[in-house]
């Protein structure tokens, strides 16, 4: 049986995936890979090969997709399947790239809960009635994580490659899933991403803003499902 390899996003862990574990764990071994310890997504994606099973499927949120592209891009031979979740396989624009530094600053001088609060957890989310937990655990997971993770996240993105080219690469089963009100990573990037990887299914979900994890857990379970082959 093929394991499942996690891979949350930017100041996540386990907890981003936790429907899904709940879900799926008594179906298939399952392995969460922390992206927190380098400071290159290049790096990040050895990391993860370093630890992973031989073969295994693979999921990736946010900076997860990002890793996870850059995973199939240096050891296709080890990935059997493939979901990118919210994600964007370009390179970091230059003016996003310099919003970061403020942030940076801001962390750096003791301030990750207010970067959190006002910068970031706000574009998250679509309005429903789980918002509210949602954003609180992901305040909790970002400030167990420090602000030492937040700065190296945060410079892995800004160098990150761009993967369009190695995507069209791609030549397992793969889901691009996004929900649908996400505003972080918009539609044209999912639609892209479905271009570009042969036979990939595009899922969107209602009702879900860049966590469709925890904001719409029932709709993503059923969605990985179906792409593992379980139902």
């Amino acid at each position: 049986m093929t394991s499942l390899v996690l891979l949350p996003g930017m100041m996540c862990d386990a907890r981003l995936f936790g429907p899904q574990i709940k879900a799926l764990s008594g179906r298939l071994p399952m392995h969460l890979a922390p992206i927190t310890g380098e400071e290159i997504i290049e790096a990040l994606a050895a990391s993860v090969l370093d630890h992973a099973p031989r073969r295994f499927s693979l999921v990736g949120l946010s900076m997860g997709g990002i890793v996870a592209m850059e995973v199939i891009r240096q050891a296709p031979d080890r990935v059997d399947r493939l979901a990118l979740l919210d994600t964007n396989p370009r390179a970091e624009l230059d003016e996003v790239k310099q919003r970061r530094e403020p942030q940076i600053e801001k962390v750096r001088a003791g301030y990750l809960r207010e970067v959190m609060r006002d910068e970031l957890k706000p574009n998250y989310l679509a309005n429903g009635p789980k918002r509210q937990e949602v954003l609180d655990l992901c305040m909790d997971m970002a400030l167990d994580l420090g602000p030492e993770v937040f700065e190296r996240q945060s410079r892995a993105l800004q160098t990150r490659p761009d993967q369009q080219d190695a995507l069209k690469s791609v030549s397992v089963p793969t889901l691009v899933l996004m929900g649908e009100e996400d505003r972080l990573c918009p539609r044209d990037r999912h639609e892209l991403m479905q271009r570009l990887i042969p036979n990939a299914r595009l899922e969107i979900v209602s009702g879900a803003g860049h966590l469709p994890t925890l904001e719409r857990p029932d709709t993503v379970n059923n969605a990985f499902k179906t792409w593992l082959e379980l139902s």
